[in-house]
């Protein structure tokens, strides 16, 4: 079949979305699909991937304007590309892409059955940014993209809303955020959603080989960098006295990295050899670097930029421990990449999270707490072993669940059930 997929996100503009998009349409190609991104405009190179078209389309560059002004040009674009080409199905990823409920029926009458990917909400992305708030993370108005949230996601909702109505299913990412819609948009009575969970490129994400040369080597740079090589570390051994720490996300609020450096003092404090990285871009950087020197663990903590997936993978693999302190998110990957490089993880003890992740693959703690955030890190570095058996057991959990395989069957049937329909 033909299969239009209509993302403000694609590579190289990555975010979550795009990364999902980039590998789900490459894996429903691989299963003999067409497959057309119908995605924003963008200065560097896009990469391909056989039986992937890419059509790129203008849009105002101003914060949450861009979804409605890149909806009307994917929706102009949809309707040239089925007039060439006829679509089977049409996958729109929201809350990135903003159609008016007449503007979904247009597209049901006129080309083919929507399907809606529910990937979190802007009320709940809004929510998350208070809850940061409430726990003294950064101020929402020194980003204009947060603030633009903060007051304009009531209106923009409406779309969401046209999207769960006038779309023939939804798909949610997880519980929690089918949950969410159901709570705050009331959809229909006889609302057809499904729910499947993204899962990850486990050949990128994948742990270390020190029995490869080339592999162990990478690694020993990785730990050699940031100066967590002691003898156990170089060796992969999981008892090392120099443990390095990952977080990895935006540098906006909502991730809540100011908790994660509030907790960074009990932390050093029960392991002076402990370095944390955190890799991400945004506007707090400085803020972060800030609050890191002020709490005395400046000489602990580094903020690299955003990178690409090879790297970012091998970061994942050479850690000891990701960390991932988020305030809300839809579903979050950050976590599956983590435990598909054979890495545990260590987070927010509250749904979604909670759907991929828990004691036997990692540690929980409360949702803004940094003592409780300490205590959990200090738990895992103090049980090398059980740090090793989670290790194993969340590489099995995701490729027994949370693959792009997995998801590439699943929405084909989604698919096939919608056009039978």
């Amino acid at each position: 079949m033909h299969i239009a997929m209509v993302s403000g996100e694609y590579p190289p503009r990555w975010g979550g979305i795009g990364s999902v998009v980039f590998h789900l349409a490459g894996y429903l190609a691989q299963r003999g699909h067409d497959v057309t991104v119908i995605t924003r405009t963008h200065k560097r190179r896009t990469p391909r991937q056989p039986g992937v078209s890419v059509l790129h389309v203008p849009w105002l560059k101003a914060p949450m304007a861009f979804t409605r002004s890149y909806g009307k040009h994917a929706l102009s674009t949809l309707r040239l590309l089925h007039l060439e080409k006829p679509v089977d199905v049409v996958h729109t990823l929201l809350p990135l892409v903003s159609w008016k409920r007449s503007e979904y029926e247009w597209v049901e009458e006129n080309i083919a059955p929507v399907v809606s990917a529910l990937n979190g909400s802007w009320i709940g992305e809004r929510e998350g940014m208070k809850l940061a708030a409430r726990h003294k993370e950064a101020a929402t108005w020194k980003n204009p993209n947060d603030l633009a949230i903060l007051l304009t996601a009531k209106h923009y909702a409406k779309y969401e809303q046209a999207g769960i109505e006038g779309s023939t299913l939804s798909v949610a990412i997880s519980e929690s955020t089918r949950r969410e819609f159901e709570q705050w948009y009331q959809p229909p009575e006889d609302w057809d959603c499904e729910t499947v969970l993204y899962g990850v490129d486990h050949h990128v994400f994948r742990p270390v080989n020190h029995d490869n040369e080339e592999d162990h080597l990478a690694y020993e740079s990785i730990r050699t960098e940031y100066d967590v090589a002691d003898e156990a570390a170089l060796i992969g051994r999981a008892d090392t006295t120099t443990p390095l720490l990952l977080a990895v996300g935006r540098l906006v609020a909502r991730k809540g990295h100011l908790t994660l450096l509030r907790a960074m003092p009990a932390i050093v404090k029960a392991h002076p050899g402990a370095k944390l990285v955190i890799i991400g871009r945004g506007h707090m950087r400085k803020t972060l670097l800030r609050q890191a020197k002020r709490l005395g663990v400046g000489d602990a903590v580094t903020i690299q930029p955003g990178m690409d997936f090879e790297r970012l993978a091998l970061h994942f693999r050479s850690a000891d421990l990701v960390i991932y302190p988020s305030y809300y998110e839809g579903q979050g990957l950050i976590p599956l990449e983590s435990l598909a490089s054979g890495t545990p993880v260590v987070t927010v003890n509250q749904a979604p999270l909670t759907e991929m992740i828990d004691e036997t693959v990692g540690g929980l703690f409360t949702c803004g707490d940094p003592q409780d955030l300490a205590r959990s890190v200090i738990e895992s570095l103090n049980e090398p072993e059980l740090r090793q058996q989670q290790a194993e057991l969340g590489r099995e959990r995701v490729l027994n669940m949370y693959t792009y395989e997995h998801n590439a069957e699943a929405y084909e049937a989604i698919y096939q059930r919608m056009l039978q329909d």
